[in-house]
């Protein structure tokens, strides 16, 4: 019997070069993380921040809770790391339930305590509130801030992108228009919502550039720690989980070993075909751990580089 279209493309997958042979590691990596709420979770973040740094990130950034909940936490991380590690640290500030004058004067203070790099963001909800309202005194919206943080200092500046719309647009055009007007305002950079399929991030970054954005567009990896954790996340930001996806995972609940291992390897894929695809560029978030994000910055040919002997 003569093998099927499906069964020769399978057996020249199985006899090319191996997916990740020979790649020369010339990517920019960053690193997401979230402030800790005990001890035990802060020696695990420092712990991941420590193991990553060799690798050489173009910053890391720690996120900032619903209605400015973790401010002063994310205030302690952004300064320590950076002031005991060799990586610029970036701040994530959103609009939510502050005034113009409490968002300015947080922003000095980091301005001050040394930290160049902001990712500004609109904010969601506090916890309770279903739709986002801006505070009466405060910046209405992402754009507005930016602005206010380029009038307080010339940081540098990240934003948020949808690839998969965001929940609250009118539709994806709308979404882009807001991109657009974020990075005008003075936005350095933008780092998409996590997906899963490469095509998605593709399709995006055409349609950016027909709406006339031109600055750098980094897609965003969430390698999968629960899967169940995912599809919570998955379900806020509006992103789609492939079916594929939940069949690999399918009965790893208790075997987190090879979870890892499941998990590793389809975002390794994803982020191996978007080098396909010209990516030069990645953000992983990592929620605090490292194991995943050094690995697949492994596969990417990304080596440690030499750390300073007063480090």
């Amino acid at each position: 019997m003569s093998p099927t279209f499906n069964q020769m493309q399978e057996a020249r997958m199985a006899l090319d070069a191996p997916l990740f042979s020979g790649l020369p590691g010339d990517i920019d990596v960053s690193f997401e993380f979230f402030p800790p709420r005990t001890e035990k979770m802060a020696q695990t973040l420092w712990e991941s921040v420590k193991t990553l740094e060799p690798l050489g990130p173009r910053f890391v950034s720690v996120t900032y809770g619903a209605g400015g909940s973790t401010r002063e936490r994310t205030h302690e991380q952004v300064v320590r790391i950076n002031r005991e590690t060799n990586i610029p640290a970036a701040a994530h500030l959103t609009c939510v339930q502050a005034t113009r004058e409490e968002i300015d004067e947080i922003a000095r203070h980091y301005w001050e305590s040394g930290i160049r790099h902001v990712v500004a963001l609109r904010g969601d909800p506090p916890d309770g509130q279903s739709r986002y309202t801006p505070h009466p005194g405060g910046y209405a919206n992402a754009a507005e801030l930016i602005a206010g943080l380029t009038a307080v200092a010339p940081f540098e500046i990240s934003v948020a992108a949808y690839p998969e719309v965001h929940p609250d647009a009118r539709d994806a055009e709308a979404d882009l228009d807001n991109l657009k007007r974020k990075l005008d305002a003075g936005a350095t950079r933008a780092i998409t919502q996590f997906f899963f399929e490469p095509e998605c991030f593709f399709r995006f970054r055409d349609k950016a550039v027909a709406a006339g954005i031109d600055s750098e567009i980094v897609p965003g990896v969430m390698p999968v720690m629960s899967f169940a954790s995912v599809q919570r996340m998955a379900g806020l930001c509006g992103t789609a989980i492939p079916a594929w996806m939940e069949g690999l995972f399918e009965g790893l609940d208790e075997r987190p070993a090879a979870r890892q291992l499941v998990s590793a390897t389809i975002a390794a894929e994803l982020c191996r075909r978007l080098y396909a695809g010209g990516v030069r560029q990645f953000h992983f978030y990592t929620l605090n751990r490292a194991e995943l994000s050094y690995a697949i910055c492994h596969m990417l040919g990304l080596r440690p580089k030499g750390i300073p002997d007063d480090c």
